[in-house]
């Protein structure tokens, strides 16, 4: 049997779980169907215990042991400033910010910053390579990009395509100044 679970990935992370006291061994055998006899043999297993204890060491290097069991003791402490904030017999002050640290617990919003890592650029070159200043560069990371100065656009607003438009105008006056003629 543990062979069948060595390479049943919910399995291993559920015993895991356990393993930081995450899951309780009633939930454990009740969710996978273990009698006590069952539960013996898949602690005997020298191999199944090996890939538990692996998961174990990737769950706390990717911090997900630690996102789980903070998760866990926030719950807990709802439940205790729910009744820091009901007793009578508490500070005023105690129980105000028990209701507030509550309301911020029901709706905590962004708690992030977005992933700056993903970026798209486009890069619309006027001159098929010639001067650096002809190059129109849209850079994008959390916010919309003006053209070459770094400006953030707001989005929503129809403003990008504008404002391509006149930097294609611009450059193509600035060029008839200087060749003396159209494109």
């Amino acid at each position: 049997m543990g062979d069948d679970l060595i390479h049943n990935f919910e399995f291993v992370a559920d015993m895991a779980r356990f393993g930081e006291s995450l899951a309780t061994e009633q939930q454990i055998k009740k969710k996978w169907r273990f009698d006590d006899k069952t539960w013996e043999a898949l602690g005997a297993d020298e191999a199944l215990v090996e890939a538990i204890e692996l998961e174990k060491t990737r769950r706390i290097r990717s911090g997900a042991a630690k996102r789980e069991r903070a998760q866990a003791l926030v719950v807990e402490a709802c439940g205790v400033l729910g009744e820091i904030m009901r007793d009578a017999g508490a500070s005023p002050k105690h129980r105000i910010d028990a209701s507030k640290a509550l309301d911020a617990f029901a709706d905590p919003g962004p708690t992030h910053a977005p992933d700056s890592s993903e970026r798209f650029i486009i890069r619309i070159d006027l001159t098929a390579g010639g001067n650096k200043d002809d190059v129109i560069l849209i850079d994008k990371s959390t916010g919309r990009r003006g053209f070459g100065d770094g400006e953030v656009l707001e989005p929503g607003k129809d403003a990008a395509p504008q404002r391509l438009i006149e930097a294609i105008a611009a450059k193509k006056d600035n060029d008839d100044d200087s060749r003396g003629g159209a494109w």
